[in-house]
């Protein structure tokens, strides 16, 4: 059976806010990922405020694409790791799939899709992938 998302909370110190969360991998996943990226963005914001109210946003639908993404393409565990840095926030993706993400044609008449990595350039400030041994590291940097 499988079981929710494991935290690894550290305390919430100006210096050191950072949040790495495993997850099985499974539809409820995305929904899993988003609300602890919400939680994190709380205790971030009890620190330092967002400079704009819609990074907030930003953040929590660059997680949610992402988790989404693994679900759909690398089925199997991943981890997300929130990390704050000087002016933002760095995501960390981690997925067991050594297939690096590639933008797709947009397709409305066959539903949709092709949007997501597309979105991922636009909100984020940088977005890199790194290929490992256990898969790939996918790493966004979103102002905050």
């Amino acid at each position: 059976m499988p079981s929710g998302p494991r935290r690894d909370h550290r305390p919430a110190t100006d210096e050191t806010l950072d949040r790495t969360v495993s997850f099985a991998g499974e539809l409820r996943s995305v929904t899993d990922a988003r609300l602890v990226t919400d939680s994190y963005l709380a205790d971030l914001a009890r620190l330092a405020p967002p400079t704009s109210p819609e990074y907030w946003d930003d953040i929590l639908l660059a997680v949610t694409e992402l988790a989404a993404n693994v679900v759909q393409y690398a089925p199997g565990p991943f981890e997300l790791r929130l990390r704050r840095t000087y002016d933002g926030v760095h995501v960390t993706m981690h997925d067991t799939s050594r297939v690096r993400p590639e933008p797709r044609p947009f397709h409305p008449q066959r539903g949709g899709g092709g949007v997501g990595w597309h979105l991922l350039h636009t909100l984020c400030d940088q977005v890199s992938v790194v290929v490992t041994d256990t898969g790939k590291d996918i790493h966004v940097f979103l102002p905050w």
